[in-house]
């Protein structure tokens, strides 16, 4: 797994797919100063836990949605929903 130091100086910058995702889970998870402190940008800039724990599952949810192993897995369980 990457450490997030290097994501945050290197990858997010240059990757924007990832950052575009760990924003989106980080809105979606934190919509309000009740649930974290900071908007995205600060909380990127200060590099908080909230920012931290949105780009851990953006990554995981870039090798699941990358893992052909794990495709099927997904849609057969949305089957049997």
């Amino acid at each position: 797994m990457q450490r997030f130091d290097i994501i945050g100086s290197f990858g997010m910058e240059h990757d924007l797919q990832l950052r575009a995702a760990a924003r989106a889970i980080y809105d979606a998870c934190y919509p309000s100063e009740e649930w974290a402190p900071f908007g995205f940008d600060e909380a990127e800039r200060f590099r908080t836990i909230h920012y931290r724990q949105a780009v851990g599952a953006a990554l995981q949810a870039r090798r699941a949605l990358h893992d052909r192993t794990v495709q099927p897995s997904l849609f057969a369980e949305q089957a049997r929903a």
